[in-house]
């Protein structure tokens, strides 16, 4: 029997408490699951451990060749930087530490989700910053808007961060099931399911060499058209099934190549999805049109840095300051690109590809 005043069953307050997901095993494999590593503040252990074993904890981004960016760039106390994909802002948290209360940090980025958190995280520091939801290729326009005579720093990390490849929503990986959407901002009208389904054959096969150097090009290009006219190709498993097809093999087979050949080995899918995901969002265009309107919104003896991790961002990258020099634009620009410490890639994998290139206008 009850006693006074306490509630029976049925009247029991309605409870607020959300059951976490449930999942089988000691540990959690799908992305929604890791809710530890989507409050990772919460679990600095957590967050240590995993990073002792060279992963990035999902919801994170750990920056990439973050010390060399700093040592190039020689962020200062007073200047002005426009950081151009802050994305979980690694890199715009060195530079604002080094740019003091007297500086400024103005932080671009197209993907609102991960701009509204990093908004939270570096507004708390004492240190000017200003938010823009826009695209690199937009740095004068919010040169226009901030009212001022130009940046002492651009830097862009061209990069897909982590957060955006671990969450299966987004369909950027082909290690996860879900969407082929692949747009890192939302408002983009095409996805990478509509361009799978609408461009031609040969439009395809182009993308696939020109953006991604794939050798099964044509090949991929063909079946995708066969088998678009059968079913849409809407989901990121089938994108993969159908390049292991053309190639000849499972995942098991694939599976029993890697440990064979290597943890290195490149995925069979992983060229086609890079192409796909810089055709949607046009990243190639909107690095030439940084490149091109960079120089005219820095000051006299301001820094550019780029870190790239595809052969053709680079091309375009050295092309650029390579030309800036020979016109006169630029006064000095690094003459090979830097590459991450074995050290580093050690403790982030992801970072292996990265290439950072520099110049100084003069």
């Amino acid at each position: 029997m009850n006693s006074p005043g306490q509630p029976g069953n049925g009247d029991q307050p309605p409870s607020n408490h959300r059951r976490r997901p449930r999942y089988t095993g000691t540990h959690p494999k799908r992305f929604q699951q890791k809710y530890k590593e989507h409050d990772i503040a919460a679990h600095p252990e957590l967050r240590d451990r995993l990073r002792a074993k060279g992963k990035t904890p999902s919801s994170t981004h750990v920056p990439v060749l973050t010390e060399e960016v700093m040592a190039c760039l020689t962020p200062a106390p007073g200047e002005v930087v426009v950081d151009c994909t802050v994305g979980y802002g690694g890199h715009a948290a060195e530079f604002m530490k080094r740019t003091g209360p007297t500086g400024k940090l103005i932080a671009l980025d197209v993907d609102n989700a991960e701009l509204e958190r990093t908004r939270h995280r570096l507004s708390q520091e004492n240190v000017p910053v200003s938010f823009y939801r826009s695209n690199f290729a937009g740095i004068a326009k919010v040169l226009n808007k901030e009212a001022i005579d130009g940046y002492d720093i651009i830097f862009a990390d061209l990069g897909v961060s982590s957060m955006q490849i671990d969450n299966p929503d987004r369909g950027m990986s082909y290690k996860h099931e879900g969407p082929l959407d692949m747009r890192m901002d939302d408002r983009l009208r095409q996805t990478g399911a509509d361009l799978l389904n609408t461009l031609s054959e040969q439009q395809l096969a182009e993308a696939f060499w020109e953006l991604a150097d794939e050798p099964d090009h044509r090949e991929i290009a063909r079946l995708i058209v066969t088998q678009r006219a059968v079913q849409p190709i809407t989901r990121t498993s089938q994108l993969v099934n159908l390049i292991f097809s053309v190639k000849g093999l499972t995942p098991g087979i694939w599976r029993q190549q890697r440990r064979s050949s290597g943890s290195g080995s490149l995925h069979p899918a992983a060229r086609t999805f890079q192409a796909l995901r810089i055709l949607v969002n046009d990243e190639f265009g909107s690095l030439r049109e940084l490149l091109r309107v960079a120089p005219y919104c820095l000051r006299a003896g301001g820094r550019i840095g780029i870190i790239s991790f595809h052969s053709g961002e680079d091309r375009l990258v050295r092309q650029s300051f390579r030309d800036g020099i020979s016109n006169g634009i630029y006064r000095s620009a690094a003459k090979d690109a830097i590459v991450p410490q074995m050290r580093e890639i050690n403790s982030n994998p992801r970072s292996a590809s990265a290439k950072l290139r520099w110049a100084v206008l003069g």
